[in-house]
């Protein structure tokens, strides 16, 4: 090959390629890659967390595990003379979740904080709605005919995490996940409902996986810390 180097006047890496070409092979051909794939360092991190830095972030886990997911039907209704029956007309796909003995919040809308404890006792069909009335459980004083009424819905068992475990980063929705006693490792979710206390969980936990939800804001941040770029996430921890 020296010889044919000093005949042509070419460079190694120039002849290099051209006899990979005339052979019909790329440099970059997929051994290449398999062995850069090999020999590429790894960026797997995780948030370190010791016992006393945990005591003073009070940081909690939860389980991922199946849970009672609860909703609410959030409408505007009247209050009686008598300060003691909500009435309102719930129509579209809320209608369908409505039933008697369901609890219920309302408040004035100019006072939330005066908050009144309510049941439904009476569902009635309408042509394009459904009629509710809910009996308040003490009597309202409030000057107030118009009332914001909340319906509690049970919506039945879902695989699910706390709200508060939750990160929202733009249309990604992160938790981060426990490895062993003090290290973290940050999971993207696939959800479905998400009801007043917790989400379902469609894709990215398995039950029992155990994840941060009192200082977590403080895990994503030293996470990010030791991100050797801006995909922090690219190499989370994956069950699935």
């Amino acid at each position: 090959m020296s010889h044919v180097n000093r005949r042509l006047g070419l460079p190694p890496c120039v002849l290099l390629a051209a006899l990979a070409v005339g052979s019909g092979h790329s440099i970059d051909d997929a051994g290449a890659q398999g062995v850069r794939d090999r020999t590429r360092p790894s960026y797997t991190r995780d948030s370190t967390v010791s016992e006393s830095q945990a005591a003073e972030l009070t940081l909690t886990l939860a389980p991922v595990a199946r849970r009672t997911l609860q909703t609410w039907v959030r409408t505007a209704a009247t209050l009686d003379a008598a300060g003691k029956t909500l009435t309102t007309c719930i129509g579209g796909p809320d209608a369908a979740l409505i039933r008697a003995g369901q609890r219920v919040r309302a408040f004035p809308p100019d006072s939330k904080a005066s908050i009144f404890q309510a049941r439904v006792d009476r569902v009635a069909a309408q042509t394009d709605c459904v009629l509710v009335e809910a009996t308040l459980s003490g009597t309202s004083n409030w000057d107030a005919a118009r009332y914001v009424m909340e319906i509690i819905v049970d919506r039945g068992q879902f695989l699910a995490v706390p709200n508060e475990a939750i990160i929202e980063e733009g249309d990604r929705q992160i938790v981060y996940v426990e490895q062993h006693s003090g290290h973290y490792v940050p999971q993207e979710l696939g959800t479905g409902l998400k009801g007043e206390l917790y989400t379902e969980v469609l894709q990215g936990l398995s039950e029992g996986d155990q994840v941060v939800t009192l200082g977590s804001f403080f895990i994503d941040a030293d996470y990010k810390l030791k991100a050797p770029d801006q995909g922090a996430t690219s190499n989370a921890h994956q069950h699935h």
